[in-house]
């Protein structure tokens, strides 16, 4: 699955890193037990170029003769030859679980190969104990105790580009008025583990028509109601319907449901043109995304410092992810709950499946349901919401629109879409919007309201004119760094406008990633995939060159997210910020690394420099330092990515946060206006900031808030580079236990 190599490259060089012998084990459990060339001693250069490739360079099989003692009887000689006693393992609960049988046999098998005179008393005591730790891939995010395994961002990837691909097919006249129907299901071989979160997700993405997962079966007479939810949908005007059923989809009854029974379902009743695509292990390929190398790269770092300091009481235990932190689990404690998922499908307990699925998943099925299945209000209320979006457009922004609008209908509110953000409210390009104006908006790049810089303080009683005129309730600011502080002028500005005294919310679109009270701004995660191919095909420009140093401008203001994250991801040799200050200093040591690394196989470098990180110190500065320092030794290109950033269709990550925010933006701004608001929500790992609160801790003459999470994984990213810092400056995660509340983490999306 994507991501191994990144997290096999990370334990790699972290291994190094801490002075420990690595050796690479080919061909999984199978070469474990086969032994001889499968295991090999890695180097630094060993693992290079290979953070942007899918699947994993040393293989993996599954190996029947490890579920064997005989097996692992051999697996043990093959590890105390090479002095091996720590172990890491990459895979999903099946091999972490094997893993962990070995790990408790241990002590008896290295007392049987003594007895058999296969190795001595000596080399046995040398050996005594066994370290493992287990880092989850698993592409369909389904181990409990982690908020999102490697490979499930990459796989979402794929599927939202085949779908996105036959959304664009679809959209040509209709055929006799029938218009063309596609039946896109998540459905790969018997042999494939279920994939429900993947179905769940993507059909969030795409804003499928009707789902079909396990966890949840359609009600009896679910046929006339998909029926007429698509009659509806085509009697608006789509030219196309998107219905994904996930592999193991079953009925109340346990009766499973096919493809092909829907497909021709959908034909005999409504004779509509359809198709079935069959995704199968296209999900499982492709260059792994920007999410899944840098999660692979965290997990794989902290998998080391897992073993280093592993001690004979310490239990095998599992690398995972909470919110932006690495954590240690008792891996079986884990497998344990990730397998009562599974027995509260076989006992039709579906409620409890749905909730030990975590708490991501019952919010996405929720949210998917309310929007795609239920209705607009009969009766409408008395709270109007604008919306509008301010600053540069951001992937996602659509999204957010769309479901806000939606759930604003649901609601049986009044909603008006605002063109041109705060300029565009002062010049009353205010309209009033319904269910299908927003249809097709989700995979939509950039802005379709309209987006400006423009800030109430320069047009605001033109604004209050039109707040009072269209007796707006509430406004729905989707935006960067200027919707933050245009709310925030537009609050301090109620003491002298009585019309002001209404509901505000931001929701942060950015590509810069610098607003304030957030990790991630909607957009963000484009742009790193954005900038990240980018330097992937650059590199990939260089394969033939020999002794070449390319020098990367990102965007982002001064936040240096955008250059910091991109690095990771492409295994960049530097990346300079305005949050770490550098000094010539710096940059002479990093000249000094490049031309180190030009004696060695490796002849290529790759720099990234945010756009403001220093006055002085631009881009063509540091080409001329780099071009003159490294003459005779190596050239150097220039490459500027700027607004390419900003483009292309949103990533999956972006359409569901947007999808989300939009949702949670509406009905928080419901229920502070005394009107419904539905059930459910209060599971939601969302906070609500007050912009009077926030102003305290942001920067607003660099457009930044104080503190910035990302800032940690700066290390991560000079350590990988190999430069020499002290272990003593990194922070390892804690060892926890599996709890309620790890059952019920939010998951990633």
């Amino acid at each position: 699955f994507p991501g191994m190599n990144a997290a096999v490259r990370a334990v790699t060089r972290m291994g190094i890193y801490v002075g420990a012998k690595v050796f690479l084990i080919y061909e999984g459990y199978e070469g474990l037990v086969e032994g001889g060339d499968n295991i090999k001693q890695a180097n630094w250069l060993s693992v290079s170029n290979i953070i942007q490739l899918g699947g994993t360079v040393i293989g993996s099989a599954r190996c029947k003769a490890f579920t064997t003692r005989a097996g692992r009887l051999r697996a043990a000689r093959n590890l105390v030859e090479h002095g091996i006693t720590n172990l890491c393992v990459i895979g999903g609960d099946g091999s972490l679980t094997g893993a962990d049988i070995f790990r408790s046999e241990w002590g008896e098998l290295l007392e049987e190969l003594v007895q058999d005179g296969q190795i001595s008393e000596e080399v046995a005591q040398e050996n005594s104990r066994l370290n493992i730790v287990g880092l989850v891939g698993s592409i369909d995010n389904d181990f409990c105790g982690t908020d999102m395994t490697i490979g499930t961002d990459s796989a979402l990837h794929r599927i939202m580009e085949v779908i996105d691909a036959i959304t664009t097919t679809a959209q040509r006249k209709p055929i006799g008025g029938m218009g063309c129907h596609f039946l896109g299901p998540v459905l790969p071989p018997p042999c494939v583990p279920p994939l429900r979160y993947l179905a769940l997700v993507s059909g969030l993405a795409s804003g499928a028509d009707w789902l079909f997962i396990p966890e949840s079966p359609p009600e009896d007479g679910w046929e006339d109601l998909m029926c007429e939810r698509l009659g509806e949908t085509r009697s608006r005007g789509s030219r196309l319907n998107i219905i994904i059923i996930a592999e193991g989809a079953i009925d109340r009854s346990g009766k499973p449901i096919s493809s092909n029974y829907v497909k021709d379902l959908v034909v005999q009743r409504l004779g509509f043109d359809t198709r079935v695509t069959v995704l199968g292990h296209v999900q499982r390929g492709g260059t792994p995304s920007a999410f899944d190398r840098v999660l692979s790269s965290k997990m794989g770092m902290e998998a080391v410092m897992a073993l280093l300091e592993a001690t004979p009481d310490t239990p095998a235990c599992v690398v995972s992810l909470s919110g932006n932190q690495s954590v240690r689990l008792p891996l079986m404690e884990c497998v344990q709950v990730t397998k009562d998922v599974q027995k509260a499908m076989d006992e039709k307990r579906f409620e409890e499946a749905i909730q030990l699925r975590g708490r991501s998943f019952e919010n996405n099925w929720n949210i998917y349901k309310l929007l795609a299945h239920q209705k607009p209000a009969q009766e409408k209320s008395p709270f109007s919401v604008a919306i509008l979006n301010v600053g540069a457009p951001a992937a996602g922004m659509n999204a957010a629109v769309r479901s806000a609008v939606r759930i604003s209908i649901c609601q049986g509110h009044t909603i008006y879409a605002v063109s041109d953000g705060f300029e565009g409210l002062a010049k009353g390009q205010i309209r009033e919007v319904g269910w299908h104006d927003v249809a097709g908006w989700l995979g939509r790049g950039g802005s379709m309201l309209g987006t400006k810089r423009t800030l109430p303080k320069t047009c605001m009683e033109k604004i209050v004119e039109n707040v009072r005129k269209f007796n707006i309730q509430g406004l729905l600011v989707i935006g960067g760094f200027e919707a933050y502080e245009g709310v925030l002028q537009l609050v301090e500005a109620r003491g002298q406008y009585e019309e002001l005294c209404i509901i505000m919310c931001v929701i942060p679109a950015t590509i810069s990633n610098n607003v304030p009270g957030t990790d991630f701004s909607l957009g963000s995660d484009t742009a790193v995939n954005a900038a990240m191919e980018s330097c992937d095909r650059i590199k990939q420009s260089a394969s033939g060159t020999k002794r070449r140093v390319f020098i990367v401008e990102t965007m982002g203001g001064y936040c240096g997210y955008l250059s910091t994250v991109t690095g990771i991801a492409v295994g960049a040799d530097a990346a300079y910020v305005y949050e770490d200050p550098f000094t010539i200093h710096d940059l002479k040591a990093n000249v000094e690394h490049l031309t180190d690394k030009m004696k060695t196989d490796i002849q290529r470098g790759l720099v990234l420099r945010n756009e403001k990180c220093h006055e002085h110190y631009t881009t063509e500065f540091l080409y001329n330092l780099y071009s003159s320092e490294g003459k005779g030794i190596f050239d150097c290109r220039i490459n500027v990515l700027g607004h390419l950033q900003q483009g292309g269709a949103p990533t999956p990550f972006d359409r569901n946060y947007g999808t989300k925010l939009g949702v949670k933006a509406v009905l928080w701004m419901s229920e502070k206006a005394g009107g419904p608001v539905g059930g459910g929500w209060w599971h939601w790992v969302v906070a609500f900031s007050p912009v009077t609160e926030l102003k305290k801790v942001t920067d607003f003459e660099h457009r930044l808030p104080q503190e910035q999470w990302w800032l940690n994984l700066r290390l991560m990213l000079k350590m990988l580079a190999n430069y020499q810092i002290s272990l003593t400056e990194y922070i390892s995660g804690k060892m926890e236990h599996v709890t309620r509340r790890t059952l019920s983490i939010e998951k990633g999306f």
